[in-house]
């Protein structure tokens, strides 16, 4: 027999599928590593690859309770420290992450849909995972989605595959699992009610369910451990991960708040900026300075009190998560997918809405004929539960993807069944279904955000990598949408700065600064545009504002220092 005949039969059929999409998230990191993106320059990326290399550098916490999961930053640091700054080896981890994913949906396939068509749905939802275009493009970033996934899935096909009747093995280690990725991303605790159930359907003694469950939470626990020791212990506050979730509570359920991330006034857009802000506020509420844990409670008793007081409003905003959920629309904050996607970084593939229109009609099909479906719908209504306390976006909804596409894979084998074998009538209503899950995905958007947040972020990106027609086509075409939003104005403003078109750079400002007085950007590069003028009283109002936003800053205080100087001598010796 030919040697390499039988390796390759050795080799599994999930492991052909990992090679293959490892494979495919190789290339993407080929192509991201020369990008004009490879490098994050801005929003979340930027904001853990920072707190990643002070913590490379030894600066470990600065005595305070978290105001961040810390789980990502640490796990960059510790690449960076032994490795240095290098994105590319973080990618490739994330890559190996990826195809692990496409492998798990595999295996999934094959406990779920027992039965000859297994293999086949198991390689069309892996294939499927593969090519999905938001999962391509945060498989590169400096984000955490990926681990946030394949814990998800990897606890969910590790309890749907067990049949241990041990009190706390393999509990304990599930638990110590999903803690220590819900320092990366929290939402991961909504898997726990399905190793719960495992532990219901394999111990049924009430007692060694009972253990099963402590084993669970106490894994937990440990695994959460880092955020907890250091905040109690350290920092001396008591909170559980991180002090922000007060302000997530609030972003997602507030006057303005529509379902997606839309800031309420007064917080910048920047992840750095909407944290410091809020710290701003809050302290400015109480009137003196809070330790982070009150800024929290400041934050969550907010959301509470306008959920409390606004019951209708707020029932028709869940109602808008839960359109937002399922929707088509694609809400990217980072608004990294289409610019990838235009530079052809990331290949063609699937987006949401193709996913969620085959994953309802399969998910009834599989319901009534194989129960164990069931687990699988159960786990994706799980994971869309964690984000009804806060907000949707295309990273958020992403751990649901994978159930979704067994559940499109199912559906997509049942059709091809019931076509050749000529049952037409089940083969219809398939069809039918379809179709009315396609117009439910489709529902129109009417939130203006959706149409220039994608715009307004390329153009950004665009500005950043000197790319000139197209920053000022992308700003342009988002203003023309939201006219009257501050940071698009100063980002305008910004653009023709960079040209060296100063009048125009300021009448951009003004303007920003009008429409929001606390526009960091536009208070700075404006009072630069001034002392060039030789306008230092002006620029020092304007530097003052500055600094009571970003009292740390030590740009700023350089800028002020030397409008004082100048001020100091006559007119006439003044220079800029």
């Amino acid at each position: 027999m030919n040697p390499g005949m039988l390796s390759k039969r050795s080799l599994p059929d999930f492991a052909w599928v990992f090679v293959f999409a490892l494979a495919v998230r190789l290339l993407v990191l080929s192509r991201f590593g020369d990008s004009a993106y490879f490098l994050p320059t801005s929003e979340d990326m930027k904001f853990y690859a920072d707190w990643a290399r002070r913590i490379a550098s030894g600066n470990l916490t600065d005595h305070r309770a978290f105001y961040g999961l810390p789980g990502y930053p640490f796990f960059l640091g510790g690449i960076f420290a032994l490795v240095g700054f290098d994105p590319f080896a973080v990618g490739v981890l994330q890559a190996l992450s990826e195809a692990a994913i496409a492998a798990l949906l595999f295996q999934i396939a094959a406990w779920a849909f027992p039965g000859p068509r297994a293999r086949a749905i198991g390689g069309l939802a892996a294939l499927g995972w593969t090519f999905f275009q938001p999962a391509q493009a945060f498989s590169v970033i400096l984000m955490p989605t990926t681990w946030a996934v394949l814990t998800f899935w990897g606890i969910f096909c590790w309890s749907a595959r067990t049949e241990s009747r041990s009190p706390w093995r393999p509990w304990l280690g599930m638990g110590l699992l999903t803690g220590l990725v819900a320092t990366m991303v929290a939402t991961v605790f909504f898997v726990l009610p399905i190793p719960i159930a495992a532990a219901v359907r394999n111990l049924r003694k009430p007692g060694a369910i009972v253990a099963a469950a402590v084993c669970l939470l106490g894994g937990v626990f440990l695994g959460t451990s880092p955020c907890w020791v250091h905040n109690y212990f350290v920092a001396g506050e008591p909170v559980f991960l991180s002090a922000h979730s007060g302000l997530n509570f609030w972003v997602g359920n507030n006057p303005v708040a529509n379902g997606y991330p839309k800031l309420p006034p007064g917080l910048r857009t920047s992840q750095d900026g909407m944290l410091k802000d809020s710290i701003r506020l809050a302290e400015a509420a109480a009137g003196h300075p809070l330790p982070r844990a009150e800024v929290s409670r400041y934050w969550s008793a907010k959301a509470s009190a306008y959920i409390h007081e606004h019951p209708r409003e707020w029932l028709r905003l869940m109602a808008a998560k839960i359109k937002n959920l399922w929707n088509a629309a694609q809400y990217d904050d980072l608004s990294i997918i289409t610019p990838l996607r235009e530079e052809g970084v990331i290949t063609p593939g699937l987006r949401f809405g193709w996913v969620a229109g085959l994953a309802l009609p399969g998910l009834f099909l599989a319901w009534r004929r194989s129960p164990r479906s069931r687990w699988i719908a159960a786990a994706v209504c799980l994971h869309m539960a964690a984000l009804l306390p806060v907000f949707v976006t295309e990273r958020y909804r992403l751990a649901a993807v994978p159930g979704l596409l067994l559940l499109a894979a199912y559906g997509l084998s049942a059709l091809q069944e019931a076509l050749f074998s000529r049952r037409l009538r089940d083969a219809g209503v398939w069809l039918g279904a379809g179709a009315a899950a396609y117009l439910f995905v489709t529902l129109p958007q009417h939130e203006s955000s959706l149409l220039w947040l994608d715009t307004y972020n390329s153009g950004l990106k665009a500005l950043e990598t000197d790319n000139l027609p197209r920053a000022r086509a992308k700003l342009e075409h988002a203003l023309a949408f939201v006219p009257e939003n501050a940071e698009v104005n100063a980002s305008l403003g910004n653009y023709w700065l960079h040209v060296s078109d100063f009048p125009r750079a300021k009448w951009f400002y003004q303007r920003a600064l009008r429409l929001d007085p606390k526009t960091l950007g536009a208070l700075n590069n404006l009072a630069l545009i001034e002392m060039t003028e030789s306008h230092f009283a002006v620029a020092k109002e304007l530097l003052a504002v500055a600094l009571q936003i970003e009292p740390d800053d030590a740009h700023l205080v350089e800028l002020m220092g030397i409008c004082e100087s100048k001020l100091q001598v006559p007119p006439s010796q003044a220079k800029p």
